[in-house]
């Protein structure tokens, strides 16, 4: 007499539900094969993304959205995201503010609107900083410069990159910041002039003035992790540079409907996602 039989089961009941669970578990192993392959270059992709890369393979298996989040969650990769914040502007100077000229725009085409800001991504002893100049419409980084310090030559330098990788150069443009001495300083105004760039300031010190800038800096921090290494600055900017890379051609983005930055920078026939904040009436853009 079989043990089940003593504990009123039936045995043919029994064998199919260990067989279901043996086919859940082999399924939910090439799940997981297929999610790392991806978490290799982007480890802290979020659900939706990871769902987006792997639509196609994952209905072969007859995995829905739901049951992904499933795995992803019995395998602790639902990671909440990190919050951190330091304040790299200097707004206390003697040169020209500028007025904010994309409150109520509507951004409809790639290069209509840079967005620039730095970020902190070094500490106390081994200081870094990030300074990026990203595309409003496609959520490209178009230039970027990793330095020890804030002098203005560095975001000079990531707005050179940007003004050289420029695709619709005959487009009109406008370059948006907040109000810290590297963009009012007077080489990097000059820039923005001779290649016929309209400068745009944030009015205040709140961050949704320049949504786009920060959530870019929040996905590469909390994404990709480049403020967690700590290591020397040649070390640093090679970091930065694959990881942006990484950013620009593979990652899909709510905000692109799941195109990624460079897909979207390509055309200007999809209306750009917007949303509405909590504090404000006004619309926002969104940048995950």
């Amino acid at each position: 007499m079989f043990s089940c039989h003593l504990f009123g089961i039936d045995r043919q009941v029994y064998y199919r539900k260990l067989k279901r669970k043996a086919i859940k578990q082999h399924k939910a192993m090439k799940v997981m094969n297929l999610v790392r392959s991806k978490l290799m270059h982007m480890p802290r992709l979020g659900g939706k993304k990871l769902y987006c890369l792997l639509k196609e393979d994952l209905k072969a298996l007859k995995i829905g959205r739901d049951k992904l989040f499933d795995i992803l969650r019995a395998n602790h990769l639902l990671v909440p995201p990190k919050r951190s914040y330091l304040v790299t502007t200097n707004s206390h100077h003697r040169f020209r503010k500028h007025s904010n000229l994309i409150a109520e725009m509507e951004i409809h085409r790639p290069e209509q609107v840079w967005v620039s800001d730095i970020t902190y991504i070094g500490k106390r002893d081994k200081p870094c900083y990030l300074s990026l100049v990203t595309d409003a419409y496609s959520k490209k980084i178009m230039g970027y410069y990793v330095a020890d310090n804030l002098n203005a030559e560095s975001s000079l330098q990531a707005l050179k990159m940007a003004i050289k990788q420029r695709v619709y150069k005959t487009a009109p443009l406008i370059h948006h910041s907040d109000r810290g001495l590297q963009y009012c300083a007077q080489d990097y105004q000059h820039e923005l002039i001779s290649n016929k760039i309209k400068c745009s300031m944030t009015q205040h010190s709140d961050p949704y003035e320049n949504a786009v800038a920060e959530r870019v800096n929040g996905i590469l921090k909390q994404e990709f992790r480049i403020d967690t290494h700590y290591l020397d600055l040649k070390t640093m900017k090679t970091i930065v540079k694959e990881s942006i890379d990484i950013y620009n051609n593979q990652r899909p983005h709510y905000s692109n409907f799941m195109h990624t930055p460079n897909q979207m920078h390509q055309q200007n026939e999809i209306k750009m996602r917007t949303y509405k904040t909590k504090t404000s009436s006004k619309l926002e853009f969104a940048a995950s």
